[in-house]
C-alpha cells in the first residue's frame, strides 16, 4: 500500500477503535458522529502549510485561565514546536489555582498527557477532551475530582469550555496529531506566567505551586520542546536524565517517595537557568517597586475571554471575595436566574456554599449545585441549566 493509503487505515482504525467514547460524557454507540470525524478546514490546512507544519505532527496545548486563552502547538519541520493557533476561551469556572476536591469548581492547572482514550466523541457538550486529572501529581498531593475536560457547548463546572466550533478545530487537531505521537501534553496555567503576573500575584497562597509550574514552562519556552515530566516527592520534576556513567539502575520516579539522583538535561537547563535569572531580576524590581497585589479571590466565578463577556453576560457569577487582608466579603448578589431539573437553584446554592469538601477562604464559591444528565459526573455538569440557554457563540 502506498503512504496515503496506509494513514489512512491507520487514522480510521485509530479513529473507531482508540478514540472510544468516555463513560459518563458520551452515549454508547458503534458509530462515529460526523463532527468527530471533519477534515481540517481549508484555511486551517493553508496554515499548517504556511508554517511547515505537516497534518498528523504532534501537538502540545497551553492553556491560560486569567487571559481566558487555549493555545494549540504544533511540531514543525524542524522538530520544534510553534505556536498555530490562539483560541478565547468561552468559559472557565473556580479561581485562579489548582483544582482540590471535587465539587470544588475549579478547572485543573498542571501538567496533563492526552492519550486516545481520552478523547470522547460522543460528549454532551459537542466534543470533549479529558485532561486525564487527577494525575500522578494530584494523586499524590491527596487532590481529587474527575472528568475534568476541555469541552464545547460555553458550559463549564471545572472544565475548560469553548464555543463548539472551535472544539470541533482543537479536536480534530488532537485526533490527527495521533499518527505523529502516541500523546499529547496539556499545560494548564493561572496565568502567563511572566515576572509581572507573578509580581501582582506575589501574595497568593498558590505561589509555590506556580514556581514550581514556571519551571516546567521554562523548559518549553526556551525550547519549544515537549518537557519530559515526572513526579517524585510531591514534586513536578522535568527533563530528568540519569547520572551520566551511573552504575545503578536508572532512577525510578515515585510520586510519593523520595526522588531519585538525577541530572536535568543540560542543554535545556542552561536555557531555562538563563531565562529564571532574568525573570528574577525584573520580579525582583517590580516587588521593590511596590506594583499592586491582585486579590487573591477574583470576586468571580471563574472568568471568559472579553471577546465573549458582551455576547453572554450572564455565564460570569459573582459569588464571593477574598480581600488580601483574608477577611471574607459577600457582596450584595443578584437573583440567580436559573434552574435545574429540581427547580429553584437559590436553595441548592446557599444549602451547599459551606458544605464543600473543599470549603475554605480561598475557595468560598465552592458549590454542591449538581445536575445529573445521562449519568454525567456531578463534579463537571454544568451547574445549572439555564431557563433560556443561548446558542453557542460562533
Amino acid at each position: 500500500m502506498n503512504r496515503t493509503v496506509v494513514s489512512a487505515f491507520v487514522l480510521t482504525a485509530l479513529v473507531a477503535g482508540a478514540l472510544a467514547p468516555v463513560r459518563c460524557f458520551g452515549e454508547e454507540s458503534s458509530q462515529l458522529p460526523a463532527k468527530a470525524t471533519k477534515e481540517l478546514s481549508p484555511e486551517l490546512l493553508a496554515l499548517l502549510a504556511q508554517k511547515h507544519m505537516p497534518k498528523h505532527s504532534p501537538i502540545l496545548v497551553r492553556v491560560f485561565k486569567e487571559e481566558s486563552e487555549l493555545e494549540v502547538w504544533k511540531q514543525d519541520t524542524t522538530g520544534h514546536f510553534q505556536i498555530l493557533k490562539t483560541y478565547p476561551i468561552c468559559r472557565w469556572s473556580g479561581d485562579l489555582g489548582p483544582k482540590m476536591h471535587e465539587g470544588d469548581r475549579q478547572a485543573p492547572e498542571g501538567f496533563y498527557t492526552i492519550t486516545p482514550e481520552l478523547m470522547n466523541p460522543n460528549s454532551n457538550y459537542y466534543l470533549a477532551i479529558n485532561t486525564g486529572f487527577p494525575n500522578s501529581f494530584d494523586k499524590a498531593n491527596d487532590r481529587d475530582g474527575s472528568f475534568l475536560m476541555v469541552h464545547g457547548d460555553c458550559w463549564s463546572s471545572g472544565c475548560y469550555a469553548m464555543t463548539d466550533e472551535q472544539m470541533g478545530e482543537i479536536y480534530s487537531l488532537a485526533r490527527d496529531s495521533f499518527l505523529g505521537q502516541p500523546s499529547f501534553q496539556i499545560q494548564a496555567y493561572p496565568f502567563r506566567l511572566t515576572p509581572q503576573n507573578l509580581a501582582r500575584h506575589r501574595t497568593s497562597p498558590n505561589m509555590a505551586f506556580w514556581t514550581m509550574l514556571k519551571i516546567g514552562n521554562d523548559h518549553f519556552e526556551t525550547t519549544h520542546l515537549e518537557p519530559k515530566v515526572d513526579v517524585c516527592d510531591r514534586q513536578y520534576v522535568f527533563d530528568a536524565q540519569d547520572l551520566p556513567n551511573a552504575s545503578k539502575k536508572p532512577g525510578v520516579f515515585d510520586p510519593t517517595g523520595k526522588c531519585p539522583s538525577f541530572v536535568v538535561n543540560p542543554k535545556i537547563a542552561r536555557r531555562a537557568l538563563d531565562k529564571e535569572r532574568a525573570d528574577q531580576v525584573e520580579y525582583t524590581k517590580l516587588v521593590k517597586d511596590d506594583v499592586p497585589v491582585a486579590p487573591i479571590y477574583s470576586g468571580l466565578d471563574g472568568g471568559m475571554n472579553q471577546v465573549f463577556r458582551a455576547r453572554l453576560p450572564g455565564r460570569i457569577i459573582p459569588l464571593a471575595m477574598v480581600l488580601p487582608t483574608g477577611s471574607l466579603e459577600l457582596p450584595q448578589m443578584p437573583p440567580i436566574p436559573w434552574v435545574d431539573n429540581d427547580g429553584s437553584a437559590a436553595n441548592k446554592f446557599f444549602g451547599g456554599l459551606f458544605k464543600s469538601k473543599s470549603f475554605s477562604q480561598r475557595h468560598v464559591a465552592s458549590t454542591d449545585l449538581r445536575t445529573q444528565e445521562d449519568g454525567a459526573n456531578p463534579a463537571t455538569s454544568p451547574t445549572v441549566t439555564p431557563a433560556t440557554k443561548s446558542a453557542p457563540a460562533e
